[in-house]
């Protein structure tokens, strides 16, 4: 797929500028409506690609700069589902949110982000990669008073998701990737129909596919599970068996400061991995060093052309400055790594 040898992406947000909307969160207003939101957002857009550009990234994306988060954004455009009933419920087991109702019979009236595809593959030539809910993190920040089937609810957002998925395959877009980190919570649903779900999403798509687990952004409900996960996280175990088997080309797993042992990458053996080498829980910034070293410890476990140096997870809430200095460091820090891999 990529000429280069450990091409590096981000694993999905970038901060957004000030002007478009409160920095520093993972969700905040817009600061304007209508046609000039729009002019904000692809200014944004080519700020956010700019940055990724100048730090070297190689497989580059929108960062996330057109939508407020990564889940309701899309959700928002669709039928089905209603924004002002709300319930509170559980988010992966670990806090309670205000959510939207699905309502009725959800469908998809009109395609979601692929104008917005379709203006980033407009202005660079480097491959570029799109990101998407999964079904089965969709359907966990959502109240579903219609199917009252989580299942259900899930073949019914794959179904949705492949539209979405084969329109941005046809705007130009190289990799889709599926953000589940509900993957890391629900082990029983992942084997009995979450991958199941996944595959349907990517069915017919000759572009390639990713799968995105993580544990999460750098926010406090999320920092707080992980230090009950013990010396060693091995939630991945739960889920790399069956995706090992599935179509999806690409698996995303978080490893900067993670108790993730590097040999479950044993597990997907003959996938493509996306190894998290940047930390966005933390506002330190990675020597190219450290990158290099946790580069060094996957390529053990994976093959140095299946190797895909990335960050955790998005960095939406952090500031520009240290996230600039995050992706400079993954860039550097692959640098290091695939000149000793050429012998360089």
């Amino acid at each position: 797929m990529s000429k280069i040898l450990l091409p590096t992406s981000t694993a999905g947000s970038l901060p957004k500028p000030s002007w478009l909307a409160e920095p520093e969160k993972l969700w905040s207003e817009w600061k304007f409506e209508g046609d000039e939101l729009l002019q904000a957002k692809q200014d944004a857009l080519l700020v956010s690609l700019a940055e990724q550009t100048h730090a070297g990234i190689d497989i580059v994306s929108d960062g996330e700069q057109t939508r407020q988060h990564f889940v309701t954004t899309f959700i928002e455009h669709l039928d089905g589902v209603d924004f002002n009933q709300r319930e509170t419920v559980r988010i992966r087991n670990r806090y309670d949110a205000s959510v939207p109702s699905v309502v009725g019979e959800v469908s998809r009236p009109k395609s979601v982000f692929v104008d917005d595809a379709k203006f980033l593959r407009a202005h660079t030539d480097k491959l570029i990669k799109w990101a998407l809910p999964g079904p089965m993190t969709m359907i966990d920040t959502l109240y579903d008073g219609h199917y009252k089937s989580r299942e259900k609810l899930a073949w019914e957002f794959a179904k949705i998701l492949n539209e979405e998925a084969r329109e941005l395959e046809a705007a130009g877009v190289d990799i889709i990737q599926f953000d589940e980190p509900a993957f890391n919570v629900f082990f029983d649903e992942v084997n009995d129909w979450g991958v199941a779900t996944l595959e349907r999403a990517i069915e017919g798509l000759k572009c390639q596919t990713a799968v995105h687990i993580c544990y999460g952004y750098g926010i406090k409900a999320n920092t707080d599970w992980k230090q009950t996960l013990g010396n060693e996280w091995r939630q991945y175990e739960e889920s790399f068996p069956k995706l090992q088997q599935s179509k999806i080309d690409i698996v995303s797993l978080e490893c900067q400061n993670s108790h993730v042992p590097m040999d479950l990458i044993e597990l997907i053996r003959g996938k493509t991995v996306m190894v998290g080498a940047i930390d966005v829980a933390t506002n330190q910034i990675e020597t190219p060093e450290q990158v290099a070293d946790t580069l060094r410890k996957a390529l053990q476990f994976v093959d140095a052309d299946k190797l895909y140096p990335s960050t955790n997870c998005g960095m939406a809430p952090l500031s520009r400055t240290v996230a600039r200095g995050k992706l400079n460091a993954l860039s550097e820090g692959a640098a290091i790594v695939r000149r000793e891999l050429l012998g360089k």
